[in-house]
């Protein structure tokens, strides 16, 4: 595997990005893009705006499909898999603006995080209907439970639509969970949240990931990811400028131009 400038050596990386390219229109969106995400970790994704974040979120969770180089998840190399397969693997991803499930409360829009339910199965819903009703049952005491972790469980019976956006990130990152990530992807967490909410978003990621989640994640709050991420990847037109510290990114002479630079 080939090393980008700054990139750290990783022996127990749960997620692999190799020489990663993007297109379009002519543009490279992402430009070779290579890291590694070592497991347990809480990774910063930062770069200025237009940077290429978002594209290469897109690229690793299978939303679009590169151009060239590879994603390997758990040793596992799923370049061009459905976003679903590529959750099957153990990467799970969020989204800047969650998506609020219409006519559904809390409760029921958290009983889609699972992966791997036997109702998906058409078969299995005629094959083995106990084995559905067990499943569906247990994946309801354990979203009432991640509820109740998240301090949210008197959110369960509310509308999804009626919550905040903030107390929506939160039911957003808890249905993460009940998928049992080994690496989840946040995507600008604290976007348009209170102070007061992302104080406790923060304090749900770091809860989680001593419990054994890895993470992933873009922000442009730098206080709020200098804090909370170690290390920190810096992207800038699409390719890793340089991995390190919060205190080594900070003052990097390559990062504060790429900022001040606007992403040129």
């Amino acid at each position: 595997m080939t090393m980008s400038e700054g990139a750290l050596p990783k022996e127990d990386a749960v997620l692999r990005v190799d020489d990663l390219q993007k297109s379009f229109g002519g543009l490279a969106a992402t430009d070779h893009a290579t890291f590694a995400v070592e497991r347990g970790t809480i990774t910063g994704l930062i770069g200025p705006n237009g940077a290429g974040k978002s594209t290469l979120f897109n690229l690793i969770s299978g939303f679009y499909e590169p151009d060239g180089g590879t994603v390997e998840v758990n040793g596992t190399d799923v370049t061009g898999m459905e976003p679903y397969q590529v959750a099957e693997h153990g990467l799970i991803r969020t989204f800047q603006t969650p998506r609020k499930l219409e006519g559904m409360t809390v409760r029921e829009a958290m009983l889609v995080g699972p992966r791997k339910q036997p109702g998906e199965s058409f078969l299995t819903l005629f094959t083995s209907p106990g084995t559905v009703a067990e499943s569906e049952s247990a994946n309801l005491a354990e979203a009432e439970r991640i509820l109740e972790d998240f301090e949210i469980d008197h959110l369960a019976t509310q509308p999804a639509t009626d919550i905040s956006g903030g107390q929506m990130k939160l039911v957003e990152l808890a249905r993460a969970m009940l998928a049992e990530p080994e690496v989840l992807l946040l995507d600008e967490p604290v976007a348009g949240v209170n102070p007061t909410l992302a104080k406790k978003l923060k304090g749900q990621i770091r809860r989680l990931n001593e419990q054994g989640t890895t993470f992933l994640l873009i922000e442009h709050d730098m206080e709020f990811v200098m804090d909370l991420a170690d290390p920190i990847v810096v992207l800038d037109q699409g390719h890793v400028l340089t991995e390190g510290t919060p205190e080594g990114v900070r003052n990097d002479d390559r990062v504060i131009d790429a900022y001040l630079g606007g992403g040129r």
